[in-house]
Protein backbone atom coordinates (compact mmCIF):
# COMPACT_ATOMS: atom_id res chain seq x y z
CA UNK A 1 0.00 0.00 0.00
CA UNK A 2 1.18 3.52 -0.76
CA UNK A 3 1.58 5.72 2.29
CA UNK A 4 -0.42 8.49 0.63
CA UNK A 5 -3.45 6.20 0.73
CA UNK A 6 -3.12 6.09 4.52
CA UNK A 7 -2.58 9.85 4.79
CA UNK A 8 -5.70 10.43 2.72
CA UNK A 9 -7.82 8.76 5.40
CA UNK A 10 -6.16 9.37 8.79
CA UNK A 11 -3.10 10.43 10.72
CA UNK A 12 -0.34 7.94 9.98
CA UNK A 13 1.83 6.39 12.68
CA UNK A 14 5.24 4.91 11.97
CA UNK A 15 8.71 4.01 13.21
CA UNK A 16 12.21 4.46 11.79
CA UNK A 17 14.98 1.90 12.24
CA UNK A 18 18.55 1.78 10.99
CA UNK A 19 20.36 -1.30 9.65
CA UNK A 20 22.91 -2.82 12.05
CA UNK A 21 26.39 -3.65 10.81
CA UNK A 22 26.71 -7.20 12.17
CA UNK A 23 24.80 -10.46 11.88
CA UNK A 24 24.18 -10.41 15.62
CA UNK A 25 22.78 -6.90 15.37
CA UNK A 26 20.55 -7.97 12.53
CA UNK A 27 19.11 -10.81 14.57
CA UNK A 28 18.46 -8.41 17.43
CA UNK A 29 16.69 -5.98 15.10
CA UNK A 30 14.48 -8.74 13.75
CA UNK A 31 13.41 -9.42 17.31
CA UNK A 32 12.82 -5.69 17.90
CA UNK A 33 10.48 -5.50 14.94
CA UNK A 34 8.08 -7.87 16.67
CA UNK A 35 7.71 -5.36 19.52
CA UNK A 36 7.18 -2.46 17.12
CA UNK A 37 4.45 -4.41 15.35
CA UNK A 38 2.43 -4.46 18.59
CA UNK A 39 1.67 -0.78 18.02
CA UNK A 40 0.18 -1.35 14.58
CA UNK A 41 2.47 1.03 12.68
CA UNK A 42 1.27 2.04 9.25
CA UNK A 43 4.83 1.70 8.01
CA UNK A 44 8.42 1.30 9.15
CA UNK A 45 11.18 3.22 7.40
CA UNK A 46 14.77 2.06 7.13
CA UNK A 47 17.79 4.31 6.70
CA UNK A 48 21.28 3.54 5.47
CA UNK A 49 24.66 5.09 6.16
CA UNK A 50 26.38 8.07 4.57
CA UNK A 51 27.50 7.45 1.02
CA UNK A 52 25.34 4.34 0.78
CA UNK A 53 27.27 2.46 3.45
CA UNK A 54 25.37 -0.47 4.89
CA UNK A 55 22.95 -0.36 1.94
CA UNK A 56 23.03 -4.16 1.77
CA UNK A 57 21.77 -4.35 5.33
CA UNK A 58 19.09 -1.83 4.41
CA UNK A 59 17.80 -4.27 1.80
CA UNK A 60 17.95 -7.08 4.36
CA UNK A 61 15.90 -5.09 6.89
CA UNK A 62 13.36 -4.11 4.26
CA UNK A 63 13.05 -7.74 3.18
CA UNK A 64 12.54 -8.83 6.79
CA UNK A 65 9.66 -6.37 7.20
CA UNK A 66 8.13 -7.54 3.93
CA UNK A 67 8.48 -11.18 4.94
CA UNK A 68 6.77 -10.51 8.26
CA UNK A 69 3.80 -9.15 6.33
CA UNK A 70 2.56 -6.95 9.17
CA UNK A 71 3.10 -3.43 7.86
CA UNK A 72 4.39 -1.39 4.94
CA UNK A 73 8.04 -0.50 4.50
CA UNK A 74 9.65 2.69 3.23
CA UNK A 75 13.29 2.73 2.21
CA UNK A 76 15.56 5.75 2.18
CA UNK A 77 17.48 6.57 -1.00
CA UNK A 78 20.00 9.37 -1.52
CA UNK A 79 21.88 11.20 -4.26
CA UNK A 80 25.23 10.36 -2.65
CA UNK A 81 27.43 8.38 -5.03
CA UNK A 82 24.49 7.39 -7.20
CA UNK A 83 24.76 7.60 -10.98
CA UNK A 84 21.70 6.79 -13.07
CA UNK A 85 22.79 3.23 -13.89
CA UNK A 86 23.21 2.44 -10.20
CA UNK A 87 19.91 4.13 -9.37
CA UNK A 88 18.15 2.05 -12.01
CA UNK A 89 19.65 -1.17 -10.68
CA UNK A 90 18.93 -0.52 -7.02
CA UNK A 91 15.46 0.91 -7.44
CA UNK A 92 14.61 -1.91 -9.81
CA UNK A 93 15.60 -4.33 -7.07
CA UNK A 94 13.52 -2.51 -4.46
CA UNK A 95 10.57 -2.60 -6.81
CA UNK A 96 11.03 -6.34 -7.45
CA UNK A 97 10.91 -6.86 -3.68
CA UNK A 98 7.47 -5.27 -3.59
CA UNK A 99 8.50 -1.96 -2.00
CA UNK A 100 6.17 0.87 -3.01
CA UNK A 101 7.38 3.75 -0.81
CA UNK A 102 10.69 5.61 -0.96
CA UNK A 103 12.13 8.65 0.82
CA UNK A 104 14.34 10.39 -1.74
CA UNK A 105 16.94 12.80 -0.33
CA UNK A 106 20.23 14.42 -1.20
CA UNK A 107 21.76 12.81 1.89
CA UNK A 108 24.63 13.89 4.13
CA UNK A 109 27.97 14.23 2.38
CA UNK A 110 30.65 11.89 3.76
CA UNK A 111 33.65 13.62 5.31
CA UNK A 112 35.95 15.09 2.69
CA UNK A 113 33.48 14.87 -0.20
CA UNK A 114 32.89 17.76 -2.59
CA UNK A 115 29.36 17.38 -3.91
CA UNK A 116 27.35 14.16 -4.16
CA UNK A 117 29.67 12.45 -6.69
CA UNK A 118 26.52 11.21 -8.40
CA UNK A 119 24.29 12.34 -11.25
CA UNK A 120 22.09 14.50 -9.02
CA UNK A 121 23.22 17.29 -6.74
CA UNK A 122 19.90 17.89 -5.04
CA UNK A 123 16.85 15.90 -4.03
CA UNK A 124 14.45 17.54 -6.50
CA UNK A 125 16.44 16.17 -9.44
CA UNK A 126 16.51 12.68 -7.96
CA UNK A 127 12.78 12.88 -7.26
CA UNK A 128 12.06 13.98 -10.82
CA UNK A 129 14.11 11.09 -12.19
CA UNK A 130 12.43 8.48 -9.97
CA UNK A 131 9.01 9.86 -10.85
CA UNK A 132 9.77 9.51 -14.55
CA UNK A 133 11.59 6.18 -14.54
CA UNK A 134 9.76 4.45 -11.67
CA UNK A 135 6.29 6.03 -11.61
CA UNK A 136 4.87 3.27 -9.41
CA UNK A 137 6.86 4.44 -6.39
CA UNK A 138 5.16 6.67 -3.84
CA UNK A 139 7.85 9.29 -3.20
CA UNK A 140 8.44 11.16 0.04
CA UNK A 141 10.78 14.14 0.44
CA UNK A 142 12.55 15.41 3.53
CA UNK A 143 11.53 18.72 5.08
CA UNK A 144 13.09 20.82 7.81
CA UNK A 145 10.68 22.62 10.18
CA UNK A 146 13.45 24.89 11.46
CA UNK A 147 15.22 25.26 8.07
CA UNK A 148 17.90 23.06 6.59
CA UNK A 149 21.16 23.98 8.25
CA UNK A 150 22.82 24.68 4.87
CA UNK A 151 19.96 26.76 3.41
CA UNK A 152 20.85 30.47 3.17
CA UNK A 153 17.35 31.48 4.32
CA UNK A 154 14.00 30.01 5.29
CA UNK A 155 12.52 31.37 2.05
CA UNK A 156 15.19 29.54 0.02
CA UNK A 157 14.53 26.31 1.92
CA UNK A 158 10.79 26.55 1.28
CA UNK A 159 11.45 27.24 -2.41
CA UNK A 160 13.51 24.03 -2.62
CA UNK A 161 10.73 22.17 -0.83
CA UNK A 162 8.21 23.48 -3.34
CA UNK A 163 10.49 22.19 -6.11
CA UNK A 164 10.53 18.74 -4.50
CA UNK A 165 6.74 18.67 -4.50
CA UNK A 166 6.48 20.00 -8.05
CA UNK A 167 8.92 17.34 -9.25
CA UNK A 168 6.91 14.47 -7.82
CA UNK A 169 7.13 14.26 -4.01
CA UNK A 170 3.75 13.15 -2.71
CA UNK A 171 4.28 13.62 1.02
CA UNK A 172 6.91 15.08 3.34
CA UNK A 173 8.92 13.52 6.18
CA UNK A 174 10.19 16.05 8.69
CA UNK A 175 13.60 16.18 10.27
CA UNK A 176 13.48 15.86 14.04
CA UNK A 177 11.78 18.81 15.71
CA UNK A 178 11.35 19.50 19.42
CA UNK A 179 9.66 22.90 19.06
CA UNK A 180 5.89 22.56 18.54
CA UNK A 181 5.35 26.26 17.83
CA UNK A 182 8.15 26.27 15.26
CA UNK A 183 6.53 23.30 13.54
CA UNK A 184 3.13 25.02 13.45
CA UNK A 185 4.71 28.14 11.95
CA UNK A 186 6.54 25.99 9.38
CA UNK A 187 3.31 24.33 8.26
CA UNK A 188 1.63 27.73 7.95
CA UNK A 189 4.48 29.05 5.81
CA UNK A 190 4.66 26.10 3.43
CA UNK A 191 0.89 26.05 2.93
CA UNK A 192 1.04 29.75 2.13
CA UNK A 193 3.74 28.90 -0.44
CA UNK A 194 1.47 26.41 -2.22
CA UNK A 195 2.96 23.24 -0.72
CA UNK A 196 -0.01 20.96 -0.18
CA UNK A 197 1.72 17.61 0.42
CA UNK A 198 0.95 16.02 3.82
CA UNK A 199 3.67 16.41 6.45
CA UNK A 200 4.67 13.50 8.68
CA UNK A 201 6.28 14.84 11.87
CA UNK A 202 9.48 13.17 13.09
CA UNK A 203 10.12 12.87 16.83
CA UNK A 204 13.45 11.85 18.31
CA UNK A 205 12.90 10.54 21.86
CA UNK A 206 14.91 12.37 24.52
CA UNK A 207 16.84 9.40 25.90
CA UNK A 208 20.45 10.54 26.06
CA UNK A 209 21.79 14.03 26.74
CA UNK A 210 24.77 13.80 24.41
CA UNK A 211 22.71 12.38 21.56
CA UNK A 212 20.11 15.13 21.89
CA UNK A 213 22.74 17.86 21.85
CA UNK A 214 24.68 16.26 18.99
CA UNK A 215 21.62 15.73 16.78
CA UNK A 216 20.06 19.12 17.40
CA UNK A 217 23.31 21.00 16.83
CA UNK A 218 24.23 19.03 13.70
CA UNK A 219 20.78 19.65 12.22
CA UNK A 220 20.35 23.25 13.32
CA UNK A 221 17.33 22.44 15.49
CA UNK A 222 16.38 24.32 18.63
CA UNK A 223 16.21 22.93 22.15
CA UNK A 224 13.08 24.32 23.87
CA UNK A 225 13.37 25.67 27.41
CA UNK A 226 11.62 22.64 28.92
CA UNK A 227 14.10 20.24 27.32
CA UNK A 228 17.04 22.52 28.16
CA UNK A 229 15.94 22.43 31.80
CA UNK A 230 15.97 18.62 31.76
CA UNK A 231 19.48 18.67 30.28
CA UNK A 232 20.62 21.15 32.90
CA UNK A 233 19.05 19.27 35.81
CA UNK A 234 19.74 15.65 34.85
CA UNK A 235 22.51 15.89 32.27
CA UNK A 236 25.09 14.23 34.51
CA UNK A 237 22.77 11.39 35.56
CA UNK A 238 21.93 9.20 32.53
CA UNK A 239 19.21 7.19 34.29
CA UNK A 240 17.39 10.23 35.64
CA UNK A 241 17.81 12.02 32.31
CA UNK A 242 16.21 9.11 30.47
CA UNK A 243 13.32 8.98 32.93
CA UNK A 244 12.64 12.72 32.58
CA UNK A 245 13.26 12.56 28.82
CA UNK A 246 10.70 9.81 28.34
CA UNK A 247 8.09 11.86 30.19
CA UNK A 248 9.01 14.86 28.06
CA UNK A 249 8.70 12.82 24.86
CA UNK A 250 5.26 11.53 25.83
CA UNK A 251 4.08 15.10 26.43
CA UNK A 252 5.61 16.17 23.12
CA UNK A 253 3.61 13.52 21.30
CA UNK A 254 0.44 14.88 22.89
CA UNK A 255 1.35 18.45 21.96
CA UNK A 256 2.09 17.61 18.36
CA UNK A 257 -1.11 15.61 18.00
CA UNK A 258 -3.06 18.54 19.45
CA UNK A 259 -1.40 20.74 16.81
CA UNK A 260 -3.09 18.63 14.11
CA UNK A 261 -0.15 16.74 12.61
CA UNK A 262 -0.91 14.54 9.60
CA UNK A 263 1.51 11.80 10.61
CA UNK A 264 3.69 10.82 13.58
CA UNK A 265 7.06 9.16 12.94
CA UNK A 266 9.17 7.92 15.86
CA UNK A 267 12.93 7.71 15.40
CA UNK A 268 13.47 4.54 17.45
CA UNK A 269 17.29 4.66 17.47
CA UNK A 270 16.87 0.85 17.55
CA UNK A 271 16.00 1.07 21.26
CA UNK A 272 12.79 -0.90 21.47
CA UNK A 273 12.58 -1.02 25.28
CA UNK A 274 12.55 2.78 25.58
CA UNK A 275 10.17 3.15 22.65
CA UNK A 276 7.87 0.60 24.28
CA UNK A 277 7.90 2.65 27.51
CA UNK A 278 7.04 5.80 25.58
CA UNK A 279 4.26 4.19 23.58
CA UNK A 280 2.72 2.50 26.61
CA UNK A 281 3.01 5.81 28.48
CA UNK A 282 1.02 7.65 25.83
CA UNK A 283 -1.53 4.86 25.47
CA UNK A 284 -1.42 5.08 21.68
CA UNK A 285 -1.80 2.15 19.34
CA UNK A 286 -1.14 -0.67 21.80
CA UNK A 287 -2.33 -4.00 20.40
CA UNK A 288 -3.99 -5.78 23.32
Amino acid sequence: MKITEILDSRMSFSFEVFPPKTDAGMEKLRSMLQYYYNYKPDFISCTYGAGGSNAGRNVEVCQAIIDDGVTEVMTHFTCIGNAKAKINSELGHYRSMGIENILAMRGDLPAGWEGTQGDFSYADGLIRYIKREFPDFCIAAACYPEKHILAPSFAADIAHLRSKQDNGAEFLMSQLCHDVEAFKEFVYRIRDAGITAPVVLGIMPALDKDAIIRMTVSNGCSIPAELAAIIGRYGEDPDEFKKAGIEYTINQIYRFMEAGIEGLHIYTLNKWEDVETIMDGCGIRKDV
